[in-house]
């Protein structure tokens, strides 16, 4: 029995997307677990690498709704696009960040930097404990042992790979 197709490519994007979004949630999930359970301090750009991945996965989800609710293949797909949009802005951020640590180029000047520091800023005790230095932008809190590759990377990584899903399902179209 085969499938008419408009179905072939309706489950096609639905399952592009719902795959994109898992991944985004997961990914997005791991950094939260390095960082509340494993200690890992984020600094600016980490949390700035993290944007994308908090509208990108929820938009996948809509979009695989959309596709599995009956809206049009090229509404999806351009849903899809979005996606990649967004992922090719992920790319662009965990690039960046995995130069500046790197030391390929600078990064930005407020990084790590806390304003009203612990000397001479006329706070107590009490008001400095909940104070959090955050590492600098230049330096990798991780590495993986295979690879060297930081948490940055790896976020350019999947950014990249994502993104080339995300371009296939958009560019999808009948068998």
């Amino acid at each position: 029995m085969t499938m008419p197709a408009d179905m072939l490519e309706k489950d096609r994007v639905v399952a592009t997307a719902i795959v994109i979004s898992v991944v985004m949630a997961a990914t997005v999930g791991l950094a939260l677990g390095y960082q509340h359970i494993g200690g890992y301090i984020p600094c600016k750009l980490c949390l700035e690498q993290r944007i994308p991945y908090y509208v990108g996965a929820p938009l996948m989800l809509v979009t695989a709704y959309a596709g599995a609710a009956g809206a049009s293949p090229r509404f999806v797909r351009l849903m899809l696009l979005a996606g990649a949009v967004i992922l090719a802005f992920s790319l662009y951020l965990g690039v960046k960040h995995t130069g500046v640590e790197y030391g390929w180029w600078a990064g930005p000047t407020d990084c790590g930097v806390v304003s009203g520091g612990a000397g001479g800023s006329g706070k107590g005790v009490l008001d400095q404990l909940n104070q959090v230095i955050p590492p600098s932008c230049d330096t990798a809190a991780w590495r993986d042992p295979v690879l060297r590759l930081s948490f940055a990377g790896w976020n350019a990584v999947i950014s990249f790979v994502l993104l080339l899903v995300a371009l296939r399902g958009a560019m999808a179209r009948r068998a």
